[in-house]
């Protein structure tokens, strides 16, 4: 969508214009009267003139499509006046996602192109966990005087993709009764001790304790922990209260729609069933599922809704209606991995109910508090507060600062769950 404006960059020319005419008749001063005419034809000319009709295509190109993160990535943005008339004067802001900062050169570029033309200018971003789609350029475009300028926006599908690499993460040990990758309670062939009991009939000769037989002449046989797949849905708390961030930092709710991309991609990878919801103005829902489709069907709706998005609901919507809501898509199995940055005491209880209702909850609170000013050293202590709270009703909760990486929070927070699950 365009939108024209006028500039009025000769606006001044014309009272000077006039002043100057004006001495020039009472002073008898043809000079000077010459001098405002030229002004007059100056600021005549902008008016004679149509606002230009950029009609541009955009192309990015990117040094490294998946890099991991924290690697410098190269983008190189070419820009093309497809139309039949000149640009003359024309400028570009690139629209670089809100995770990713700029470390070298300047996603913006002023050129002159004409009809066919093209221009190219590059910069540096450095990637963080997660899928970072492109959003379209911004581009003004204005007339030879200046007077008339468009504003428009070019779009290119572009994204870097750094969800690659995230290990050690799974769920916890409320699973399903499919083989998967989170060690359960339950005995049965597997790859981790449980017991030894007596010999039953049909039980396989490869799990008889042939060395208990040699010693005592008894048959027992020997279980271990079997691997099952969990149901795990990502909670991501995008309430007005979550949009918080540190001075240029993306705010709470970009952290936690990252950290979700992330959790998705390794549930998924483990077998594991996973869905997606959020508090917003209402609750947001994907469904619990696996395969390829399902997870390209998640991937859609972080990037396109706008839950996930820098735009606030305009309304602080009811927690308690939003966890009833939540509780009825909710199977008796399903876990809930609630990431938020805990600015208040109803996310709070949020968990606490929903892990007394039997689903087994694990908190990630990316940490956008400050301690520069009064208020920002009160909220860092109410959330340390929030934190304890939740592990004193045993709710595992990993803290993540936004510049390290998300496994790197989960993996020095403690021990994991069963060995094996999301750190507490």
């Amino acid at each position: 969508m365009s939108q024209t404006r006028t500039t009025r960059r000769w606006r001044g020319v014309v009272a000077i214009s006039l002043v100057a005419m004006t001495i020039g008749v009472v002073a008898n001063r043809p000079d000077v009267l010459l001098v405002s005419l030229l002004g007059v034809v100056y600021a005549t000319y902008p008016r004679l003139t149509s606002p230009p009709e950029p009609s541009l295509a955009i192309e990015r190109a990117l040094s490294d499509e998946d890099p991991d993160h924290g690697d410098p990535v190269e983008v190189t943005v070419t820009v093309t006046n497809t139309g039949d008339r000149p640009l003359p004067d024309l400028r570009l802001v690139d629209g670089v996602p809100e995770m990713l900062t700029v470390t070298d050169g300047m996603a913006r570029h002023g050129a002159s192109l004409r009809a066919g033309g093209s221009t190219t200018f590059s910069y540096t971003v450095e990637a963080k966990r997660g899928t970072h789609p492109f959003d379209p350029a911004t581009v003004v475009s204005r007339d030879l005087s200046g007077e008339h300028e468009v504003e428009t926006t070019v779009a290119a599908s572009t994204e870097i993709d750094c969800t690659q690499g995230i290990e050690g993460v799974t769920a916890r040990s409320q699973t399903l009764a499919r083989s998967g990758q989170v060690v359960s309670d339950t005995g049965g062939s597997g790859v981790e001790f449980h017991r030894t009991r007596e010999y039953q009939r049909g039980d396989p000769l490869n799990r008889i304790d042939w060395n208990r037989y040699a010693r005592t002449g008894d048959l027992s046989t020997t279980e271990f922990r079997t691997e099952q797949a969990a149901s795990v849905v990502c909670l991501v708390d995008a309430r007005p209260a979550a949009y918080r961030a540190r001075p240029d930092q993306p705010h709470a709710v970009a952290l936690c729609t990252s950290a979700a991309e992330q959790l998705v991609g390794a549930f998924a990878a483990d077998r594991n069933q996973v869905g997606v919801a959020a508090f917003y103005d209402d609750l947001v829902w994907h469904p619990v599922g696996m395969g390829p489709t399902h997870r390209a069907s998640i991937q859609r709706l972080l990037t396109t809704h706008e839950a996930f998005s820098s735009k606030e609901p305009d309304e602080t919507p009811d927690t308690t209606e939003l966890l009833a809501d939540l509780r009825h898509r909710l199977t008796e199995r399903t876990q809930v991995v609630l990431l938020s940055p805990l600015c208040d005491d109803d996310i709070v209880e949020t968990a606490r109910r929903l892990e007394e209702y039997g689903h087994a909850v694990t908190v990630v609170t990316p940490d956008v508090t400050g301690d520069e000013t009064v208020g920002q050293r009160l909220a860092s202590v109410q959330r340390a507060a929030r934190i304890r709270t939740l592990r004193g009703a045993g709710i595992p909760t990993s803290e993540w600062r936004s510049d390290e990486p998300l496994e790197a929070a989960l993996a020095t927070q403690g021990a994991r769950v069963h060995s094996r699950g999301v750190p507490a």
